[in-house]
């Protein structure tokens, strides 16, 4: 389904991605964790042609996504696909930001069924039926005439992803998506997730969530300084690695957390 192959992308002088390969398999959940600062969003705004990728490769389904394909091994600077190209290999995509990114103007309706008509060409009546059901599908069907500042962030973020849904990927890139929720909020959007998971939509999620991915993915892929270092099953990634970089950082995430349970008794009612 997606294919990287020796992916750099630079900032200036700064390098933020440095010779990345990796293949997510149709149905598999990829989650890329690691320390703030280690490229995942932009590996992964990369993946759909948000960030133009500069070194390598990448494939959608065996096509190439971004650049003129003879562009690439000529020694010349890199040929820009055109726009109706990127669109089309990008189609299959959606993307879910760590922000909703919702028209406050606009119901949870109305946001998700605008690209549907504007898009799509769909009939109102055929885009209305499609967000609709998107909308129930995340456990919102009620809310379709709701705006977003009549929803709390999880209901925001739900929308997003039905949004989503509804262009019919058949790949969803995931940056961060709990990130700008509260804690409660947080449970609800990874449920519609893990469902997502288990009817078999090919996934790849930037996440801080290590429970989320110790239960759902396939492959953990660990990112520190713009490459990838540790990549396996969750059991491997999680309990098997040796790698000193994952330990410390996943020993952060533990002491984080494990702060926080000892001391939740200690703060005053």
């Amino acid at each position: 389904m997606l294919t990287l192959n020796n992916v750099g992308k630079s900032f200036g002088p700064l390098r933020v991605l440095k010779g990345i390969d990796l293949t997510v398999s149709r149905s598999e959940v990829v989650c890329l964790i690691g320390p703030s600062g280690s490229g995942k969003s932009t590996l992964l705004r990369s993946m759909a042609f948000l960030e133009e990728y500069d070194e390598g490769d990448i494939l959608v389904e065996g096509q190439l996504l971004g650049w003129q394909p003879d562009s690439l091994s000529s020694g010349k600077p890199r040929k820009r696909a055109s726009q109706a190209r990127v669109n089309q290999v990008r189609s299959n995509i959606g993307m879910v930001f760590q922000q909703f990114n919702l028209w406050p103007h606009m119901t949870a309706l109305g946001n998700v069924s605008e690209a549907l008509l504007r898009v799509r060409k769909l009939p109102a009546k055929d885009a209305r039926e499609r967000a609709l059901a998107m909308l129930t599908k995340v456990g919102l069907g009620h809310k379709g005439d709701a705006y977003p500042s009549q929803l709390s962030g999880g209901q925001q973020q739900r929308v997003a992803i039905a949004r989503a849904l509804a262009m019919e990927p058949q790949i969803m890139l995931f940056d961060e998506p709990t990130s700008a929720l509260d804690p409660e909020l947080v449970g609800e959007v990874l449920q519609v997730m893990k469902a997502l998971a288990k009817e078999g939509m090919t996934m790849v999620v930037v996440t801080h969530e290590m429970g989320f991915a110790a239960q759902v993915a396939d492959s953990v892929v660990f990112l520190d300084h713009g490459e990838i270092v540790a990549q396996g099953t969750p059991r491997e990634i999680f309990h098997n690695s040796e790698h000193p970089r994952l330990q410390q950082f996943l020993q952060n995430y533990l002491d984080r957390n494990a702060f926080w349970q000892d001391s939740k008794e200690d703060v005053p009612a």
